[in-house]
């Protein structure tokens, strides 16, 4: 299949595309129209879906991950920014930044299941490796809610640095770590009981976080100083810091836990780090505002 490789789904805000990269040639294979204002990613390998966040269409996009068609559109309400799937396939969640909740699809038939209500201004989400848990940054609260998925209910929030955006959780979903835009920190939790473990310094207004190198590496993008921070997660002290392009916003691994893909606001593009060498590979150019916020490369 000629489309079975990983690829790179890329949201460029400011021109209503999603540019889609082949991470074995490093380059656009293909630009899709997504109109309101692309944001958010989401993958689902079980479906051969990508979703994609429309803050301003109300609901969010689902693209067939082979052929890169738009299948339909989703409404849920006020402005869906985070997105994020369950491990089997089977839910979607979709923050709703105006509404303070998450509304919950199935994703067989996009019916909607459930509308949780969570902290002011929810944004990033990631799911437990177990499928337990959903965990959704509130970035006006400066919290992170833990949503029991069999109940789908909260099971705890717990307060973290000023204004939390994009986060990540280990594969053994025991660290939970979050990107506070506000005070350009990480704050990292214990996701057992979810307490905060350590408060680490990083660069200007951080927007985004990514594991890799099965998880001994922590990758965050700092908008405001065009850099990307390496953070040994053993230690927790900061090994590089990666001149990438103007604004760098949504980051994301690819599924060999080497090479790191970095979406750049301000350079229309994407910066390609190994986090073997801690350095800048590759420049991809994409769409204008590329911001690619979630988990967005294919297995």
């Amino acid at each position: 299949m000629a489309n079975a490789r990983p690829h790179a789904f890329i949201t460029n805000q400011l021109d209503n595309t999603v540019s889609v990269i082949d991470t074995d040639r490093q380059q656009v294979v293909d630009t899709v129209r997504v109109m309101g204002k692309p944001a958010g990613v989401a993958v689902n390998p079980a479906k051969n879906h990508i979703y994609i966040s429309t803050p301003e269409g109300g609901g969010f996009a689902v693209m067939d991950s082979g052929t890169f068609k738009v299948l339909r559109t989703v409404r849920v309400g006020g402005a869906s920014l985070g997105i994020a799937v369950d491990k089997a396939g089977e839910q979607v969640f979709v923050a709703d930044w105006y509404e303070h909740s998450i509304t919950v699809f199935d994703t067989q038939t996009f019916a909607q299941i459930a509308v949780i209500s969570v902290g002011k201004s929810p944004s990033g989400m990631t799911v437990s490796p177990d499928n337990k848990w959903l965990y959704v940054a509130n970035r006006v609260d400066d919290s992170i809610s833990q949503i029991d998925l069999k109940k789908l209910s909260i099971r705890n929030t717990t307060k973290v640095g000023a204004h939390p955006f994009g986060i990540a959780v280990d594969s053994k979903g025991k660290r939970l770590y979050t990107a506070n835009v506000e005070s350009d920190d990480v704050t990292v939790l214990d996701t057992r009981r979810m307490k905060k473990v350590a408060t680490l310094k990083v660069g200007a207004r951080p927007y985004a976080v990514t594991l890799a190198m099965n998880d001994s590496l922590l990758f965050v993008t700092n908008q405001d100083d065009g850099t990307v921070s390496a953070i040994d997660t053993a230690s927790l002290k900061t090994l590089a810091v990666i001149e990438v392009g103007d604004k760098p916003e949504g980051i994301s691994t690819h599924p060999d836990g080497r090479f790191v893909y970095v979406a750049n606001w301000f350079d229309n593009n994407v910066s390609v780090i190994d986090a073997k060498t801690l350095e800048w590979v590759y420049t991809i150019n994409t769409g204008e505002g590329s911001r690619a916020f979630g988990e967005f490369i294919s297995p």
